[in-house]
């Protein structure tokens, strides 16, 4: 009953919305798509276009809705690319739940009085969002503390939202034009398990213990400690920040901050991430971000993480080499190589598609050059040739475009390529050629020094092996032939009797 009342606010919201125009062009079917242009529209937002007004509707159902618009904002490969930059404007605008509903939430998970837990508890919360809120505390060793609760009574309204998103992705999938190659099902699927994992506050707590041991003694940037006696998954408990948030500029400067090496130390921190770490903060934003008196960034909000594989490093730094280089012929054969590309592409027709792409880009200097603009381009070009995009490398391309943005807010004439030039040639000469012959067998000598012992002897098992399944092969040769033999004599007999019995 509440899944079709929840049902009924959705189509209600359509209608204000007059998005029913948009989901009529997609139909599939001649009939329903008739029925649909025909249908009333409301006229309040019938004079805006069509990508706002798909943002405004989201903004409209609510938190879960929004995050969907989060999460389809990252997917440029399936999305036109205005409704894409439309949607990554959806932010969490969330009213504070009651702190006593916080408290008894802390209460629960340890099971002791909050006293216990903290020796201060602020019940005014610093800042809410969608899934949680945040409260300041004091521990009794007198550390100050964020401490992050989940907003109670949740997973029924998100499990609510994703049976309908799912039965909406089942519709269109079968009804639209585009739906099968849009795999709607397999969006839902993606957004469902980046909702479940932001709403595990252990998976971020260690989330961000990783970053931090990456970052140890780093002058770029502090990851705040995590008190994991004091996390669950629904409290999180970690070191108290003060900083300055980084779109505050005029603070920034009053605070005589280097805005342009911060610009800098941004890109850095990204680039030392992806080809140093293989692991990234994967939702940089600016209201996750403040810089630290030293001038230093300071990271929060670790729900949303990427990892890439050698692999992953290895396509992007030649994508980019390539790229830079204006070798389109090389950028076609890495995504071939990578097998996201039917095996049947053709590596002409998938250059000439990169260089009406890129070219354009070379009539600006090389310090305007977007990098997340050039991935995005990519991932529609992708489009033509059914590219599987994978997810890790959509939460880059999402990332990349806010440091690019920050960078520039910092610094307009902060040149990317030549910040991100030395990571992407080190990461390359480390895995091409003799210095990378030695550091992979460096890292393989464990292993070589457990097998080199028991070579020989693994070695005449190996032999002993293969003579005993050559005598074994030899022996079944043999009854086969044998069974023949006596199939041959049998047959002769048999033709002998019936010559005897008719003679």
């Amino acid at each position: 009953m509440k899944s079709l009342a929840r049902a009924v606010v959705i189509g209600k919201t359509a209608y204000r919305y007059a998005l029913l125009p948009m989901v009529a062009q997609s139909v599939n079917n001649r009939g329903l798509r008739r029925v649909l242009a025909r249908l009333p529209q409301s006229p309040d937002y019938a004079d805006q276009p069509l990508p706002v007004r798909l943002r405004l509707a989201l903004e409209s159902l609510g938190p879960i809705f929004v995050k969907l618009g989060q999460v389809l904002s990252t997917r440029p490969d399936l999305l036109p690319p205005d409704y894409a930059l439309e949607l990554a404007k959806l932010q969490d605008r969330v009213s504070p739940f009651d702190a006593g509903l916080a408290r008894r939430q802390i209460e629960n998970a340890f099971g002791k009085p909050i006293g216990e837990l903290y020796a201060e508890f602020d019940e005014t919360p610093v800042s809410a969002a969608s899934v949680a809120q945040v409260h300041r505390a004091v521990l009794h060793s007198g550390e100050k503390v964020a401490v992050k609760v989940l907003r109670p009574n949740l997973a029924p309204v998100i499990e609510q939202d994703l049976a309908l998103m799912k039965l909406a992705a089942a519709c269109l999938e079968r009804l639209f034009a585009d739906g099968k190659r849009l795999k709607p099902r397999e969006v839902v699927a993606e957004f469902d398990k980046h909702l479940h994992d932001e709403l595990d506050l252990l998976r971020e707590a260690a989330n961000a213990s990783q970053l931090r041991r990456n970052f140890a003694n780093s002058e770029q940037l502090i990851v705040p400690q995590v008190y994991f006696d004091l996390c669950a998954r629904d409290v999180l408990t970690m070191e108290w920040m003060n900083g300055t948030p980084v779109s505050d500029i005029a603070t920034l400067r009053a605070q005589n901050i280097d805005l342009q090496q911060l610009a800098r130390f941004g890109v850095e921190i990204f680039f030392t991430q992806v080809f140093r770490h293989g692991f990234f903060h994967a939702d940089m934003h600016p209201g996750n971000i403040l810089v630290a008196a030293d001038g230093r960034y300071i990271a929060l909000d670790f729900g949303i993480v990427g990892s890439l594989t050698d692999y992953d490093k290895r396509y992007l730094a030649i994508n980019f080499l390539a790229f830079f280089n204006r070798d389109y012929h090389r950028v076609a054969t890495a995504h071939i190589e990578s097998g996201w590309v039917p095996a049947d592409t053709r590596a002409e027709d998938l250059e000439a598609a990169v260089r009406a792409v890129c070219e354009p880009f070379f009539n600006k200097p090389l310090a305007e050059i977007s990098f997340g603009l050039v991935l995005m381009r990519l991932f529609e070009t992708s489009r033509r040739f059914n590219v599987e995009i994978q997810p890790q490398l959509v939460l880059l391309q999402k990332t990349l475009l806010n440091i690019e943005g920050l960078g520039r807010q910092l610094d307009p004439q902060l040149d990317l390529w030549d910040t991100a030039k030395p990571f992407l040639v080190k990461w390359m000469d480390e895995q091409i050629g003799v210095r990378a012959f030695w550091h992979h067998l460096k890292q393989e000598s464990a292993d070589w020094a457990e097998i080199l012992p028991a070579l020989p002897r693994k070695l005449h098992a190996l032999v002993d092996e293969a003579r005993q399944q050559e005598m074994r092969d030899a022996y079944l040769a043999l009854i086969r032939s044998q069974q023949r033999q006596n199939l041959f004599l049998g047959l002769i007999a048999l033709i002998l009797l019936l010559m005897l019995l008719f003679k």
